[in-house]
């Protein structure tokens, strides 16, 4: 059972879509417009929200945004009428679930469609669960940016099983974090869960760490060590930067996957053990496989189920949830009150490239809350954020080229070959879609908008008008 809000101005829509929706003994608010579904919004909690898209005063594309804005872990349906299909796709870009075209052809549709939002919810909050599980000081598995979900879909589902899962990404990208949250949701989550880094330690250490050794067997080996894997028995091994392994090492792990066979060093016992194998890597493997670094054996075992984690600079619609998750943890282990990110301070967030990702932003958010600690306010101002300047951008306009949407824009938008002059856009292009940007992350107020975009209300008033913006 969940509570659902439904916001659509026709009467008769919102009667069938409540009666088709209490039949999964659902609790559902109805909403006459799109006014009345934002006043809802912030007087009660709902797990889904089901609205139109073309309402009186307030349509469904704001109540998205605000959604999106304030209550990122609830999904978003939004309806439309046939030959409006384009406004629901950018719906889709904007963290919809899904749309459903008008006029619905029955009871059935609908109650699938809202049964694989809510799937989606309930998995939300099993990796909300995941990351307060055990996690200490790891960063937190932020899902709100778009190039996030399929990863957050992904994990979702392959954690059911036993497969091997090989996570890709830069440093920093919380590979760690996604590899718990996969022991979490799995049927080993009661099993222990055991990492280690390949690149932290010698061959010889990290052969004994991983497999044991017997007394004597090397110089200070002076009793038996059980091994990470023997410990680990029936749960989840996490290998993090197995491309630093060994081509000898390689090998000797290649038979434990193979055979779920190994024996201490030094010794002749062969011992059996289940664990189900999650590595990370931010290196390219199959490229090491053509050189002849790394076995492609052993790539192909551990690449049942390859999931690429996005760096920062993919998901800035991330950016500033990120930002206000990790400022509640920083400012819980500093023991005092959260502190606030001034309009400056995200703009120069929204700036950086962050090259570092989750990592290098904890880093600087975690100083920023030191620096502000006892000031006035105690707010967070842009000259408290360290950013290093060789991995920020020149301004919040350049940002825009970093932005999934200008991305995928800018890559069709020159041939290639076309060499750099035909790369370059106009720059009232990139005015433009810099004003775009700063009003959807605040939600239309333009007060904030120019804010972010640092000019004045008048200035950016005018500029509307310029580009014909409504």
């Amino acid at each position: 059972m969940a509570r659902i809000l439904v916001a659509d101005d026709e009467a008769g829509i919102r009667e069938f879509l409540t009666d088709a929706l209490e039949l999964d003994a659902h609790q559902v608010v109805a909403a006459k417009d799109g006014r009345e579904a934002a006043r809802l919004l912030d007087e009660r909690g709902f797990d889904l929200v089901l609205t139109d898209l073309k309402m009186p005063g307030q349509d469904g594309m704001s109540i998205l945004r605000k959604v999106r804005a304030e209550q990122p872990e609830v999904e978003v349906i939004v309806m439309t009428a046939h030959g409006t299909v384009d406004n629901a796709v950018e719906a889709m870009k904007l963290g919809a679930f899904e749309y459903l075209q008008k006029p619905i052809s029955g009871p059935d549709e609908l109650r699938l469609l809202v049964a694989r939002a809510l799937e989606r919810r309930g998995l939300r909050d099993r990796l909300d669960g995941a990351e307060r599980h055990g996690e200490g000081q790891v960063p937190p598995l932020s899902y709100g940016d778009p190039a996030m979900r399929a990863v957050v879909e992904a994990i979702g589902k392959v954690a059911k099983t036993s497969a091997t899962v090989l996570l890709l990404g830069e440093s920093g990208t919380g590979k760690e974090v996604a590899a718990r949250t996969i022991h979490a949701l799995s049927p080993r989550s009661s099993k222990p869960f055991s990492a280690i880094n390949c690149a932290a330690l010698s061959e010889q250490l990290l052969e004994s760490e991983l497999f044991g050794h017997e007394k004597g067997a090397f110089t200070g080996a002076s009793e038996r060590k059980r091994g990470r894997l023997e410990l680990c028995d029936g749960g989840t091994f996490f290998l993090d930067e197995v491309g630093e392994l060994k081509l000898e090492l390689q090998a000797k792990l290649l038979r434990v996957l193979q055979e779920r066979r190994f024996e201490r060093v030094g010794g002749s016992r062969t011992l059996e053990v289940d664990v189900r194998w999650v590595a990370a890597t931010n290196r390219d493997l199959r490229a090491m496989v053509e050189k002849g670094q790394f076995r492609e054996d052993l790539y192909h075992r551990l690449a049942v189920f390859p999931i690429r984690l996005p760096p920062l600079r993919e998901r800035r619609g991330d950016l500033l949830p990120l930002a206000r998750a990790l400022l509640e943890r920083i400012a819980r282990d500093l023991k005092r009150s959260q502190p606030r990110l001034t309009p400056a301070a995200e703009r120069r967030i929204l700036a950086a490239s962050w090259r570092g990702n989750v990592r290098e932003l904890a880093n600087a958010l975690e100083r920023a809350a030191i620096l502000s600690d006892g000031e006035p306010g105690g707010d967070i101002e842009a000259t408290h954020l360290w950013i290093d300047e060789a991995t920020s951008s020149a301004d919040a306009v350049g940002d825009v080229a970093g932005h999934a949407e200008y991305a995928e824009h800018a890559a069709h938008a020159a041939p290639a070959g076309a060499g750099e002059a035909a790369a370059v856009r106009p720059l009232v292009e990139l005015e433009r879609e810099a004003i775009l940007h700063a009003l959807a992350t605040v939600d239309g107020n333009r007060r904030r908008a120019a804010e972010l975009l640092g000019i004045g209300e008048r200035t950016l008033y005018d500029k509307l008008k310029k580009y014909g913006i409504d």
